[in-house]
């Protein structure tokens, strides 16, 4: 069970984005234009297998949340960071129509939305909208649920990630379609791949004749009746903004399970397995990709709980993961090019074990960027 005595005080947090600032400028200057997903012995640049193209919008999210940083301090680089973000995020755009993906929420939110913010630029809001409406498209009616990349009867907790987009789209274009598709998938994870005791089943798989649920089963996690870490986080965090979007009860209970469960079955640090159900000899294995998503979602959920006490419950535990990442960091290793070290991306196909991978680097960044306040 994770226990916060020791929060991180402004200084580590300030040292660690400091850090974090410097790996993501030396990314830019060693490998222009290059959108990397995990490090091989801590180098981005390598020829390693990478399954989808599902990460590209983490490099120019954490730049912009770098620039909105710079330029609320008036730092004299400001310029930069921002040339820099809008430089990444541009190629992106025509993804927006990408319908091979099942993570257009992480290839847009996490760059587009923050340009947006900082802009008002209308032709932003509507890059985000066409790939809210793309996204939608994934959409089965027999089981309601947006099927994965990897086939038609496949659906993944990991787009409860993305379908914070379709909720965006919908709201903006005050669609009841797209609200109704994103309310129905959601509720329909919630339905079979959040068990009773919180804790979560990465893939979900359904007969096409008819939209019955078959089973739980992974591609990623120990087995299908397992919880992978990361999985568990994506829901915490994805339910969280599903609840943010809609205040529909149903969602804030479902993500408060997901936490609790976290909080309860998770190491005194913060940080943990890469499943929760492996082996000891496996499970010595962390994922501080995990903890991370983890810390940014709680942070999410705090803000959002209408429980003041679990709000805050939520804000420290957050805080004390942040901590124990501080201390996970690749500072201490000149030659390592990523910023958090111990992170996963697929242990069973032995890609990014014990490295650094993007979405680690991406959810520390927000995470410490909530941590830090402005």
């Amino acid at each position: 069970m994770i226990e916060f005595q020791t929060l991180a005080g402004q200084n580590v947090l300030r040292d660690a984005y400091g850090f974090a600032r410097r790996q993501l400028r030396r990314l830019v200057e060693t490998y222009p234009d290059f959108y990397p997903m995990y490090t091989m012995q801590g180098r981005w640049k390598h020829s390693g297998e990478a399954w989808t193209h599902w990460c590209d919008g983490f490099l120019p999210g954490m730049l912009w949340i770098v620039y909105a940083r710079e330029a609320e301090a008036k730092a004299p680089d400001a310029r930069w960071w921002r040339e820099q973000a809008i430089r990444y995020s541009k190629p992106l755009e025509p993804r927006k129509l990408d319908r091979d993906v099942h993570d257009l929420g992480f290839i847009f939110m996490s760059p587009y939305y923050r340009w947006y913010r900082l802009t008002n630029d209308p032709t932003l809001k509507a890059v985000l909208m066409e790939a809210g409406n793309t996204l939608a498209l994934r959409f089965r009616e027999r089981g309601e649920y947006l099927r994965s990349f990897v086939s038609e009867d496949s659906l993944f907790i990991d787009i409860m990630m993305n379908v914070g987009i379709i909720y965006y789209a919908a709201l903006e274009r005050e669609d009841a379609r797209l609200m109704d598709i994103a309310n129905r998938h959601s509720l329909t994870s919630r339905r079979v791949l959040v068990r009773g005791d919180g804790s979560t089943a990465h893939e979900g798989l359904f007969d096409l004749e008819t939209g019955a649920f078959l089973k739980q089963t992974t591609h990623q996690g120990y087995r299908g009746d397992s919880c992978w870490s990361r999985g568990l986080a994506w829901a915490l965090y994805g339910f969280s903004t599903c609840y943010g979007y809609t205040r529909d009860p149903r969602f804030l209970q479902t993500a408060q399970a997901c936490a609790d469960f976290y909080i309860e079955r998770t190491p005194a640090d913060g940080v943990p397995p890469w499943d929760y159900d492996a082996p000891p000899e496996s499970r010595s294995q962390v994922d501080t990709s995990a903890a991370a998503i983890a810390a940014a979602g709680l942070f999410r959920l705090g803000g959002l709980s209408p429980d003041s006490a679990k709000g805050l419950l939520y804000d420290n535990v957050a805080r004390h993961i942040v901590a124990s990442l501080c201390r996970n960091l690749a500072q201490p290793d000149a030659e390592w090019e990523g910023i958090l070290k111990a992170g996963v991306y697929h242990i069973h196909k032995k890609l990014g074990v014990n490295e650094s991978v993007m979405w680690g680097e991406y959810f520390l960044m927000e995470a410490l960027d909530a941590a830090l306040g402005d």
